[in-house]
Formats: structure tokens, sequence, C-alpha cells
């Protein structure tokens, strides 16, 4: 597939809308005493997409996928996840979502299957150790199955990460840098996992990372945070066609700077 054909598979504006939302997040806020780390943001996303969540160090990335889970209440305003009002209705579909960062580490003295064997069961994976040799072949995680965690590489542990994410096969795969730290070749092995994931199960996938690059590739859509606000909010190449850029990068540094409208003018 070319990148023209990729671009014009992808789902504009119009179809984010009409689609039944697998996140949808109305007028949300959350305040850290005088600090709006979140400040009235508003999106939904399809399912099946995958969108790309950016911005600078405090831009309110983090805060927001984590009153998606369920793990910080708003302040104000309305998360649903799959149907379902969060953090009130989390219980309905915690089991069918999961989450991934390489900054949350598992415990260093047990072993990969260990691992595996305690997040598989707490999401009541049905015939757990098939599901678990299935993505040790999968991701490659034979060879170091039954050594322990703390003893794997970078990459090892990434791995491993994505595998604990996918344990119970998640509708909903909410990824934090997933790609961070990794050698190009592991984090394009990682990428190219995830893309297939998203295909064969019609999955959501929300990233957040800093590596433009990955986000052009995967995503079908991106939303621009910068001090809790939605800056902008679109295709990856409407965006870089408003701001007259090539890459996401320089509309990511456009953006962090302070040269948006400079940008959008040059573009008019």
């Amino acid at each position: 597939m070319t990148e023209n054909d990729k671009a014009s598979s992808r789902p504009t504006v119009a179809d984010w809308g009409a689609a039944s939302a697998a996140i949808a997040v109305d007028h949300l806020v959350k305040l850290y005493k005088q600090t709006r780390a979140v400040d009235d943001i508003s999106f939904s996303l399809p399912r099946g997409s995958i969108t790309g969540l950016l911005g600078g160090n405090g831009a309110g990335k983090t805060t927001t996928i984590a009153m998606i889970m369920g793990l910080v209440l708003p302040t104000s305003g309305r998360v649903q996840v799959l149907g379902h009002r969060m953090p009130e209705q989390s219980a309905a579909v915690l089991g069918r979502m999961n989450f991934e960062s390489p900054y949350v580490d598992m415990p260093m003295r047990l072993t990969v299957r260990q691992n595996l064997t305690i997040f598989g069961k707490l999401y009541a994976v049905k015939n757990l150790a098939g599901r678990i040799a299935e993505l040790a072949d999968d991701l490659d995680l034979t060879d170091f199955i039954d050594r322990a965690n703390g003893k794997l590489s970078a990459g090892q542990k990434t791995r491993v990460a994505l595998a604990k994410a996918l344990i119970n096969r998640p509708e909903l795969l909410l990824l934090d840098e997933p790609t961070a730290s990794l050698d190009p070749d592991t984090a394009d092995w990682v990428r190219g996992h995830l893309e297939r994931y998203r295909r064969d199960n019609n999955a959501t996938i929300l990233l957040a990372s800093h590596n433009m690059l990955e986000v052009e590739r995967l995503c079908d859509r991106v939303i621009i945070m910068k001090r809790g606000r939605i800056e902008d909010d679109d295709t990856p190449e409407a965006i870089m066609a408003r701001y007259n850029r090539t890459t996401l990068e320089e509309v990511f540094l456009d953006v962090a700077r302070g040269r948006v409208n400079g940008a959008k003018e040059a573009a008019r």
C-alpha cells in the first residue's frame, strides 16, 4: 500500500463523530490546587482506530490517560469507555482494556512467566498457560520466559510489557511511549506487531509518544495538547498541511515553541 493509499483509507473527521466511540471525553477538567492539568478537553475515538496523543512534558497527556483508565477522578466533565462511564462503571470495562508503558516495571524477582501468570489471573484469562505460550511465540519471549524480569535488557522488558498488555486480548489498548529506549530494529518490530494486532482484532489504540515518525506511521489521527488544552486535532496529513510542514516533528516544535500562529499564517 502506498502512502497515498494509506492516507485515503484513514477515517475522516466526519467518521470519528459517526462511529460508535471506544472513548468519549466530554469537557474534561482536572485541577491540582490552582493548576489546570487538563483544561476542558473533549474528543471521541471510534473503535478500531489508532490515535496519537502528543504534547510536551506537562501538557496533560498522562493525566488524561489516567482519567480514561479510571485511576484519577476528574474535577469535572465525563469519560466514557466502551460504552461505560468511568470510573463509576470501571468494573464493566477493565477486563476489556489494558495499558503499557516502559516506565512501569513489573516485579524484578519474578520470572517473565510468573509475571504474565499473575496478570493473566487478574484478568481471568481462560487457558492462561496456552495464552502465555502464544504470546511467547508471537513476541519472541521463549529464550527468556523463565528468566527474572530484573535480568532482562531494555528491549526484552519492552516485549514483556507488551505481552502483559495483550494478555487479555484487549479491545482498548492505552500506550505510553511504547518504544522508548529501543533500538530502531526492535522499535520497528513493536510497531509492526501493534499494527497487526489492531487490524486482526479491530482494537482501538491510544498512543502517547514523543516519537513523531512512529506517530506518522501508526496513527489515523493526532491530538496535540499544550498546557492542558487541545491545540489541534486531525489526521497527520491534514495537520502537517495546515502548518505548512513536512513532518509532525516540525509541527510539534512549532506548537511547543509558540510558533503556531506564524506556521498557520505561512500555510495560507
